[in-house]
């Protein structure tokens, strides 16, 4: 603003000779002629306009921004979300009082006039001559509309903004020819209910709406007069008028207002008296933006939809345009959340792993066949405060997760997958020795060759010495044998998994390609439990991959118009045979029934899964499903720096953490309760016979390349012979006895040139 001459601003006389310009371009404008001699009065420096001409015709209303609405699939909100918090409201949804004020003290020629008040423009020059400043202003409602449909479009870009509300006379040039064009083209009435649903009220409300929800928790329509006197009092100046942090500068202003309303004889004289005397009467809401406001723990859920939005570009072709209209809002998201399996997740997460605890859950829950994300939630709230977090621990890094976590063993029945689709039968075996190298060269993608190092070879073990072989698939998946599942991929070959891996949607979580090792088959390469869930949700589907949606549908409201947006659909394809499928889930079955993961049983309703705990217990894991509903949790210290050794979680100490231990019960809990009231289905299982015959050489591991250290056959007779030289089954929690030298540790703490990881364990 201006200064006196005091401070080397403008005199008086040149406050005349400014403010005469303006009525000279008023003028102009009213003519709508060019502006030849603008020039002489100083129109015509940069940043101004030469040619009222050459000005555009058609100013387009800029969208409304508005607040977002992302509710479930049963249509329950889960949180509301803005760039600007607005609800557009027709004139006839605003109190007649709130009308008759905002003209009053804003404009209070505003039905005699065109777009601009050149009798206003003159008694605005007189003022501010005999002020020596700019005391008082000019612009009509339809003028200050023109304005901030200006900022509007601006958006949240500052650069923009200040273009938008510059002091220059080629702004005052364009906003005077537009707001002719308005006044032409909507009328009084349609200017009033935009000019009051574009308005900034201050404490982050635009529109009479928001401002009137926000200072007094009520519709725009049932505001009285000393209500719609005193918002219409805060427009002029929101920050000084604020009537939450200034009550008195606030109600001085209102006071103001009041008395203009009886002086133009909107009001009588004594109704102004008494509004005066009526206290402010705030009753404040001050609803929080953003995904902090889900309910029932979705605030991660919530912000996966916002990055599904922000990243797809069925929402537009470039990232600007979807930011665009992610921000102008205005949108009904209807989601895949079902709340009983999110209110689910969220009880058993909060009833085993507390949000102080040294490590933290995250859990994700897929339907099988359709890719839909029915729940996902973690121990650390989302939010700003001590224990609480902004990343998203069940996605992928660019989605707003993490780096990922090692998901151990729970990527066997990949490899078995692989296998089985490759033609190795249910019942292959392998010596599967409790100690042994990895087997060496082994056939990887595109022709190339993994090979161990020969002066110091990596090797690997079984969890403890009582585990050895040899061991059939069946046996091994329930065992969680690794030395088995190493002489597999060896066996097949890299390649085979990696395409299986690609096909069930199973990619590191930092977006890098997925190292071609051995190693990878004890689940070295990190993962999120969102790829991880919907990856077994194959199985469940028998053999249908489905990529996962978070997004049923979406309808954005335009003034009273109201249309659909296209929204992601989900990818169905066949990842593998129902054959391979079924074989799977009738393997990762015996794994709930009698191997490691019987503690995440579901009692009667059928379920298969697997565990995985990293060697050094950095991460542990169950995923598993029913035919209906497919699951991962995991659990871990996010930074990879907490072992889960002699640890409290959830208020029960654990001298070491296993898959089936701590991950298992949550995993239980919240697939019973996310499934209660819903039909009991079966699998469609394969007959795997236990018992083999030791002469049949082609399904068993001779020892020579890829088969190890030869294990006897006449020590296992196919079953779980727990106690029986090479037969022990190693429980639901075994104990590992091992380490690999730390410069061959794979995954989040670096892989050794060899490739190989410690890999995962139970």
């Amino acid at each position: 603003m201006p200064k006196k001459r005091s401070g080397g601003g403008l005199s008086p006389m040149q406050q005349a000779a400014k403010f005469l310009g303006v009525s000279v371009l008023a003028g102009a404008v009213m003519a709508g002629i060019a502006l030849p001699g603008a020039g002489a009065l100083g129109l015509a420096a940069k940043g101004s306009v030469q040619s009222f001409d050459e000005i555009p015709d058609n100013l387009k209303s800029p969208q409304l921004s508005q607040r977002t609405t992302i509710l479930d699939s049963r249509g329950q909100q889960i949180a509301s979300i803005y760039s600007r918090d607005r609800t557009v409201v027709d004139l006839k949804d605003i109190s007649p009082y709130m009308q008759k004020a905002i003209v009053a003290i804003e404009d209070s020629r505003f039905y005699q006039h065109g777009a601009i008040d050149l009798k206003g423009v003159l008694r605005a020059l007189n003022k501010n001559a005999q002020e020596g400043g700019v005391a008082q202003g000019a612009s009509t409602l339809t003028q200050q509309l023109v304005k901030n449909y200006f900022i509007e479009e601006a958006g949240d870009d500052p650069t923009k903004v200040a273009e938008a509300t510059q002091q220059t006379m080629g702004r005052k040039v364009r906003e005077l020819k537009y707001a002719i064009q308005i006044e032409e083209k909507l009328g009084k009435k349609k200017i009033l209910e935009n000019y009051l649903n574009i308005t900034f009220f201050g404490e982050q409300a635009y529109g009479v709406e928001a401002a009137s929800e926000r200072y007094f928790s009520k519709h725009a329509k049932d505001l009285n007069l000393q209500e719609s006197a005193l918002l219409a009092g805060i427009v002029q100046s929101p920050s000084r008028y604020d009537p939450v942090n200034d009550e008195a500068e606030a109600t001085k202003r209102r006071n103001i207002v009041l008395q203009r309303m009886a002086e133009l004889g909107d009001i009588s004289p004594k109704e102004a008296d008494r509004a005066k005397r009526q206290p402010l009467g705030l009753h404040t809401s001050r609803p929080k933006n953003g995904c902090i406001t889900a309910v029932q723990g979705a605030g991660f859920f919530c912000d996966y939809v916002r990055e599904v939005f922000l990243t797809d570009p069925v929402f537009g072709k470039t990232k600007e345009a979807r930011a665009k209209l992610w921000n102008q809002g205005g949108l009904t998201i209807r989601t895949t959340l079902d709340p009983q399996a999110q209110q689910s997740v969220q009880n058993s997460i909060k009833d085993h792993v507390y949000k102080s605890d040294q490590v933290a859950t995250a859990a994700t829950i897929v339907e099988p066949g359709t890719g839909k994300i029915l729940a996902m939630g973690q121990s650390r709230p989302y939010g700003f405060g001590t224990d609480e977090t902004q990343i998203n621990l069940s996605v992928n890094q660019h989605m707003g997760g993490g780096a990922g976590y090692q998901p151990g063993s729970t990527f066997k029945p990949i490899v078995a997958a692989a296998a089985l689709e490759g033609g190795k039968p249910a019942t292959q075996e392998y010596s599967s020795p409790y100690e042994m190298p990895y087997p060496s060269p082994v056939a990887a993608c595109n022709g190339r060759t993994w090979k161990n190092d020969p002066r110091k070879p990596a090797k690997l073990t079984n969890e403890n010495e009582t585990e050895h072989g040899p061991y059939s698939m069946k046996e091994a998946t329930a065992k969680s044998v690794n030395t088995y599942y190493v002489q597999l991929i060896s066996d097949i070959g890299i390649c085979p998994v990696i395409d299986m891996a690609k096909k069930m949607g199973v990619a590191r979580s930092d977006g890098r390609k997925i190292d071609q090792a051995p190693s990878i088959a004890l689940g070295t390469q990190e993962m999120s439990p969102l790829t991880m869930a919907s990856a077994y949700a194959t199985f469940a589907s028998r053999g249908m991959y489905c990529t996962p949606v978070a997004i049923e549908s979406i309808t954005q409201t335009t003034g009273s118009r109201v249309k659909s947006l296209p929204v992601p659909k989900s990818t169905c394809s066949r990842a593998m045979s129902e054959k391979t499928a079924d074989t799977v889930s009738t393997l990762l079955k015996g794994v709930v029934e009698d191997g490691t993961g019987q503690q995440a049983g579901l009692g009667d309703r059928p379920s298969a899964g697997k565990t995985g705990t990293t060697d050094e217990r950095f991460a542990a894991w169950f995923v598993g499903y029913t035919p209906n509903m497919a699951g991962a949790v995991w659990v871990g210290d996010p930074q990879h720096r907490r072992r889960m050794i002699n640890i409290t979680i959830g208020g029960v100490p654990h001298d070491k953490v296993f898959g089936g231990e701590v991950p298992g019960p949550i995993w239980r809990d919240m697939m019973n309760g996310a499934l209660e009231g819903k039909p009991v289905q079966d699998f469609n299982l394969v007959d795997i016979p236990d018992d083999n015959n030791p002469g049949n050489g082609q399904d068993r591991g001779n020892g020579g390349q890829h088969g190890g250290t030869t294990g006897n056959p006449g020590q296992v007779i196919g079953g779980l012979l727990g106690g029986l030289p090479g037969g022990g089954t190693g429980g639901p929690n075994p104990n590992p006895t091992f380490t690999l030298p730390g410069t061959l540790i794979q995954g989040q703490t670096n892989g050794g040139r060899n490739g190989h990881g410690n890999g995962g364990r139970r």
